[in-house]
């Protein structure tokens, strides 16, 4: 069962591109983003089972070195955030709508497991820093106070890190803006 993902953010396209290659051979993962991203960074994205991802990021950590802005190993991913990277999650309707905005696509992964865990919502998107100037942010939805809990787990991982930006709770987001999201 592949239930782990790991990430590394990276401040190189070249070094990225030689860390991806570095992760895919340490372990037995199957790669799910490596692409550059906007100011110049390069972010690769595996699942696996867990001690094979934990040993790809190491590897990754290792060649990276000095370019590794950021890093992690979930062990037990919530099934929503796959979908919420593609853009595919299927959401009928926004109830109230939750947006977290971070420095860090790592961080901001991290951010929506626990938020998918935290609380009962719905992850519509992961938007990670393509025309973002870097910047990465998440939208979902449920109700009020399933969005504050979710939000507030969120922002809190975010906040230890120091790269929350903001978050913002629309209790009842008007119907053109979630025809714009969905």
């Amino acid at each position: 069962m592949q239930n782990a993902i790991g990430m590394i953010e990276s401040i190189s396209i070249a070094k990225g591109i030689e860390i991806t290659d570095a992760m895919l051979k340490a372990a037995s993962v199957k790669l799910i983003i490596a692409k550059p991203i906007c100011a110049g960074k390069f972010i690769t994205l595996v699942k696996g089972e867990v001690a094979a991802v934990e040993a790809s990021v190491e590897v990754g950590n290792k060649i990276g070195d000095r370019f590794v802005i950021d890093t992690f190993v979930i062990a037990n991913v919530h099934p929503s955030v796959f979908p919420a990277l593609n853009a595919t999650s299927e959401i009928k309707e926004i109830e109230a709508l939750g947006v977290l905005e971070t420095y860090s696509l790592a961080i901001l992964v991290k951010a929506a497991d626990a938020c998918a865990k935290a609380a009962n919502v719905q992850l519509i998107e992961l938007r990670l820093a393509v025309g973002l100037g870097g910047k990465a942010y998440l939208t979902l939805t449920g109700d009020v106070a399933a969005v504050k809990a979710s939000l507030d787990v969120g922002s809190l991982i975010c906040e230890e890190t120091g790269m929350l930006i903001t978050k913002v709770l629309i209790p009842a987001p008007s119907k053109e803006i979630c025809d714009a999201l969905l």
